[in-house]
């Protein structure tokens, strides 16, 4: 008579632990993602997710924003917990769920993986529940998605006193917006400009901005465009940040080995005649240019406020 076989989910995790034990992943090395192990083993996302939540409670790897999930500092196993009946491991008991718990589980999926890779069944699996639990909370991944985007967006907080002048409180209203985009890069994924988020953590950002552009003179529709100008700034340079988490995912190079590769070709393009302007402007560095998107976001929100600077002065603004 044959021993039970442990569930797909414990068998993954103890090959990711022996390669994290024996050497082979050092520490701050990330580990297969959900969409990895899912492609590797032939299992779920849910099942990949359980894997990864599993070696997380023993305290072997944990969670970070856009860099996805990585072998601790300091790893220090501890011995697998006997699962339980059902085959899970350390269960969150139902009555102790709530839609707040849900809703940071999820966050926590899209900050280390990206929204695609979040499911219900992923949310239940890292919350230790059953897999309809969370949907007693929430009605689906869309209402769940909604309530993620609302909670992130609280975190940008505002002061009881705003700064004096409106170029300052503008200022401060985009570095906050652009910390939370930062955090939760997934954020600027969710919706076109032309659909905008009704979201109340939203609307405090957005009350920010506006009250920083009322009472000079300007015509709603001018400080409602304005007011959208500034927010698509911001959403535009952001949505980079997520896109170029999944590009690396895809392909396994960094931003600067991905460049790297691309040296030949920018070489040509420079030594070729056909291009002067680009040549002369790229060729003048040196050691290759960095783009930095903090630094070009902080470099773009300057010229954009001058814009609005000249038309609160009178100037009218070009259509």
């Amino acid at each position: 008579m044959t021993a039970e076989s442990p569930p797909p989910y414990l068998r993954i995790a103890a090959e990711i632990r022996r390669r994290i034990t024996e050497g082979e992943l050092a520490p701050g090395d990330r580990v297969p993602s959900t969409r990895q192990i899912s492609r590797e083993w032939g299992v779920a996302l849910a099942t990949a997710t359980k894997v990864l939540t599993t070696l997380s409670r023993e305290g072997l790897v944990e969670a970070r924003p856009r860099a996805g999930t990585v072998v601790t500092a300091a790893p220090t196993p501890a011995p697998p917990k006997r699962r339980t009946p059902a085959g899970r491991g350390p269960a969150l008991p139902d009555h102790e769920l709530t839609r707040e718990r849900i809703v940071r589980a999820a966050m926590e999926i899209a900050d280390a993986e990206g929204l695609a890779a979040l499911t219900m069944r992923g949310v239940a699996a890292r919350l230790g529940v059953a897999a309809m639990s969370p949907y007693r909370y929430v009605t689906g991944k869309d209402d769940l998605v909604l309530l993620m985007a609302d909670a992130a967006f609280g975190e940008g907080t505002f002061p009881d006193t705003p700064p004096a002048g409106w170029r300052a409180r503008l200022e401060l209203g985009a570095h906050t917006l652009w910390a939370v985009f930062r955090t939760h890069p997934w954020l600027a994924q969710l919706s076109p400009l032309t659909r905008p988020l009704m979201l109340p953590n939203l609307m405090v950002y957005a009350e920010w901005a506006l009250s920083a552009l009322d009472g000079h003179g300007l015509d709603p529709k001018t400080v409602l465009d304005l007011h959208i100008l500034l927010y698509s700034y911001i959403q535009g340079l952001a949505v980079n940040l997520e896109q170029e988490a999944q590009a690396e995912a895809a392909t396994g190079l960094t931003e600067d080995q991905w460049m790297d590769r691309q040296t030949p070709t920018v070489d040509a393009l420079v030594t070729s005649a056909r291009y002067p302007v680009f040549s002369k402007v790229v060729g003048a560095f040196k050691d290759g240019y960095d783009l930095h998107l903090d630094d070009l976001f902080a470099f773009g929100l300057g010229p954009l406020l001058d814009g609005v600077a000249a038309i609160i002065e009178g100037q009218p603004p070009r259509r």
